[in-house]
């Protein structure tokens, strides 16, 4: 696979200068359940896209919401898998932002409720996604893509490698990934966690080392594949594509995968910034190509 950079163009040149300027008078993000309501609201506050209904459901026991876009391709269906560093964000709030990759896909999307820690620890979410994962097989879903943003876009990397008959043989095949800012080491060992320290406005280590640690719960080796993928095996993934920014301490994370993953690095850009839609060109953008690569993949069996 390959590397794709994306310049900044002028417009998001100022529009991030104006957010970096906002974000240095704001309290630092709280990655424990006290920051909870705030992120909700915060990722919530995503318009919803068009053409998209919202229907709440249950998976194998998971609570979740349905994104059922009008224009969709029949017998497929995908898995978004929310961020929040494990410790944040519910299908309710996320619902408007994955409608937009279900438009863009032409798939029907849910959601789920996948258990958060610290309340629930590894491996709680991956046990979720699992059952989700079967749930979807068992409604006669024929094909299925996965996509996560940030914590989530780490566990579709991690889910990805236990589908190989080899690691977990009942869970079903993966068929494409979609990866947006993927966090992939716990461990937080890559050179990047420092290098861009002062570049990344939203993220430091002091954060997703607390949130690490309350995810890995008793887990003593964070380099685990199940709890950081990228020290996993790659050479069997399904065709995945990866969204990162230049500007985030998370960028190693996903350039790890370069060789076996389309990586599109963006230039200026910071954490999960497909989400700001409704202020950077560069977020249609990056949809837009996350979307025309899941129809393309999902409908090679229809």
């Amino acid at each position: 696979m390959t590397r794709i950079n994306h310049p900044l163009s002028p417009v998001d040149r100022i529009t991030m200068g104006a957010m970096r300027a906002y974000l240095k008078l704001q309290p630092e993000m709280v990655l424990t359940p006290a920051g909870r309501e705030a992120y909700d609201a915060f990722i919530g506050a995503v318009p919803t896209a068009d053409g998209v209904m919202f229907e709440e459901a249950q998976i194998a026991g998971v609570n979740g919401w349905w994104c059922r876009p009008a224009d969709r391709q029949p017998g497929v269906a995908i898995l978004y898998i929310h961020g929040g560093a494990f410790t944040l964000g519910s299908a309710r709030s996320y619902r408007h932002f994955a409608s937009h990759l279900a438009r863009a896909a032409g798939a029907v999307t849910f959601v789920p409720d996948y258990a958060l820690a610290p309340e629930h620890p590894y491996p709680a979410a991956l046990t979720d996604i699992r059952s989700v994962l079967r749930g979807l097989r068992a409604t006669g879903v024929g094909r299925v893509g996965v996509v996560g943003d940030s914590a989530g876009g780490g566990l579709a990397l991690a889910i990805v490698q236990m589908t190989d008959p080899g690691v977990e043989a009942s869970l079903p095949v993966i068929d494409t990934v979609v990866a947006l800012s993927p966090w992939t080491d716990l461990s937080l060992a890559a050179p990047g966690i420092a290098e861009r320290t002062a570049a990344d406005p939203l993220l430091s280590r002091a954060q997703l080392k607390t949130a690490a640690s309350l995810y890995a719960g008793h887990m003593q080796d964070l380099r685990t594949p199940d709890l950081s993928p990228c020290f996993g095996l790659k050479g069997k993934m399904p065709p995945t594509m990866i969204h990162v920014g230049t500007d985030e301490i998370l960028l190693d994370d996903a350039l790890a995968y370069e060789g076996v993953a389309e990586v599109h690095v963006w230039s200026g850009m910071t954490h999960v910034f497909p989400a700001s839609l409704q202020s950077l060109e560069a977020a249609p953008k990056a949809i837009a190509l996350s979307g025309a690569f899941l129809r393309a993949q999902l409908g090679r069996g229809a």
